[in-house]
Formats: structure tokens, C-alpha cells, sequence
């Protein structure tokens, strides 16, 4: 991937430093631990031979790579019989989701650190060694993470998260600034045979739910290095659905117990719905804003009007 090219919300160039050709071993003279990572796709052919590339380019010496496909009808499968060699298992068939789709590849995983980096998304130079140096440095805790951006379809950053320390408590407020970006994080084997696999009944939150159990019996070490990029565009659920998403998590926390947690996130999707709804009466103009407040009002019960 091309991250020269990615700009700041007022167009200016983003700078992420590019990291040395590495070492074939790690610093202390340690082997690099193996790194699974899964790709999860359907139907995004215009975006993941980028995603590809980004895994590809790392150079990491100790790579799993995994792509698996719902059967896609566009031109992914056509880009994975191309870069076939790259990748050490790739299938293209029906699944039950996204969520199926990365367990069928952790399933298969032999990696020490595992992941899943979605077919939109993608990391920056030597974002897995980094991660693996952080792990190294204190194999005791259960997932590493670090810094991302989100962007839009030209590049231009429009969301990097005010990056803290995760606790199983912090993850709560997800929804208010304690947030990361789910593919500049990985996982260790340990921590995934202790936790089970993704929760496949979830749409939305299966990143943050799997968080929030992996956080009750492990650490999450922080580094601050920018390792991964995410497109929001209009396909991509969370940017097309972003309502639904958080009524999920309302749901997840309520599971866990969080019913403060889950009645706060409610109460904002509440208000960020009514402010929508009247900026799209207030855009539609006089004339047709009126016809739908009468509509509207003529749906509801009298005393709800």
C-alpha cells in the first residue's frame, strides 16, 4: 500500500515513517514469533488485492496467511488465484458471515500471534514486526495493540482514535473515546484457546465483544506506532449501518452485566436518530417537511404525537 499518498482531513500529507529492512531475527537475537492473519472477504474485489499487498510487503519472515471467501460473484477470486503463491490457504465458498469466515482460518492457524485484517483495511510498513517486537518484549499479556487512521475513499484521514491503555472496564465505553482500530491489534494463541472463537450471532461488535473477553483474564499491551488503515466507504458496514452497530454493542454490554453502560450508549443512538431525522426534514425543504411531520404524526398514537 501506497501510505504516502494518505492525507489529513485538511489535505495536507500524512507522514507514517517506513521502518528498515529487518532482521531475520528479532532484537536479543530471538526468533520472530509466527503470525497467523486472516482475511475475511465477499464481494470486495476493489479492495483486497490492497489488502494483499500491504500482508505481502511486510516481509515479515514467519507469515501465515490466510483469505477466506463467501463465494464471492465479483473478481476476488480471480486476484487470489493470482497471488496464490502469497498465500498459504485461500477458499472461496458460502459461509454463515464474517465471523465464520475468521474462525474457519484461526481454526486452521499455527501462529503464536493471530489476527484478522479485513479486506478493506490495511497495514503500514512493518506494522507486524513491530507488533511482534512489543509481544516479545512481555509474552505474558494476551493481545498487542496500537494506532490507526480511518479514511475515505481519497485518502484523506478522517478518524485516528485518542489511543489509551484498554482495561476490561474501559471497553465499555467504546463508543466514547475508548476505541482502537480492531486490524492494529493481535492476539496470542493462548489468550484464543482460553477465550473461544468469534461470536458468530454478532454483526457488528464481534471485535469489541471479543476484546471484552479476552480482557477479563488478560493484559493488552499498548504501542504507540500507527500500523494499519481503514476505508470507510459506502459498502463498508460499519460506515453504512452505523446505527445498528451501536444498538449491538448496547446489547453486548448488557451480557456482560453493563447495564449503565449499555442504557448511556442508548441514549445516544437515541439522540444522534432524532437529530438525523430532523436534518432530513430541515434538507427535504418547507413544502415536503411539512407533509412528512403530518404523515409521521398520523402514525403515531395520539398521546405519542
Amino acid at each position: 500500500m501506497r501510505t504516502d499518498r494518505l492525507k489529513t482531513a485538511d489535505n495536507k500529507p500524512l507522514n507514517i515513517q517506513v521502518s528498515e529492512t529487518q532482521k531475520p531475527t528479532a532484537p536479543g537475537g530471538q526468533a520472530w514469533p509466527r503470525i497467523t492473519l486472516v482475511t475475511p472477504s465477499y464481494n470486495q474485489g476493489r479492495y483486497i488485492e490492497k489488502t494483499i499487498a500491504s500482508v505481502i510487503d511486510q516481509g515479515y519472515p514467519d507469515l501465515e496467511y490466510f483469505v477466506v471467501d463467501g463465494g464471492s460473484k465479483d473478481n476476488t477470486v480471480d486476484i487470489l488465484k493470482r497471488h496464490t503463491a502469497d498465500i498459504d490457504w485461500w477458499v472461496s465458498e458460502p459461509d454463515r458471515g464474517q465471523s465464520h469466515a475468521i474462525n474457519k482460518g484461526l481454526d486452521k492457524s499455527s501462529g503464536t500471534l493471530l489476527g484478522w485484517l479485513n479486506s478493506d483495511d490495511y497495514l503500514t510498513p512493518g506494522a507486524l514486526f513491530k507488533l511482534a517486537e512489543a509481544y516479545l518484549q512481555d509474552t505474558s499479556v494476551g493481545a498487542v495493540y496500537g494506532q490507526g487512521h480511518l479514511v475515505d475513499e481519497h485518502d484523506k484521514v478522517i478518524y485516528t482514535p485518542v489511543l489509551q491503555q484498554v482495561t476490561h472496564e474501559s471497553l465499555f465505553d467504546w463508543c466514547f473515546g475508548a476505541d482502537f482500530m480492531q486490524p492494529s491489534c493481535l492476539f496470542t494463541r493462548q489468550a484464543w484457546e482460553d477465550s473461544g472463537a468469534i461470536e458468530e450471532t454478532l454483526n457488528f461488535t464481534l471485535d469489541v465483544e471479543y476484546w471484552m473477553r479476552l480482557s477479563q483474564k488478560y493484559r493488552f499491551r499498548m504501542i504507540p506506532d500507527v500500523l494499519s488503515v481503514s476505508l470507510s466507504h459506502p459498502d463498508a458496514k460499519t460506515t453504512s449501518m452505523r446505527n445498528y452497530s451501536h444498538a449491538e454493542l448496547a446489547i453486548v454490554c448488557m451480557r456482560y452485566g453493563q447495564e449503565k453502560a449499555a442504557r448511556k450508549i442508548l441514549k445516544h443512538l437515541l439522540e444522534r436518530t432524532e437529530r438525523e431525522k430532523a436534518k432530513a426534514i430541515a434538507d427535504s425543504g418547507p413544502g415536503l417537511g411539512r407533509r412528512l411531520k403530518r404523515k409521521l404524526g398520523n402514525l403515531l398514537p395520539a398521546r405519542a404525537r
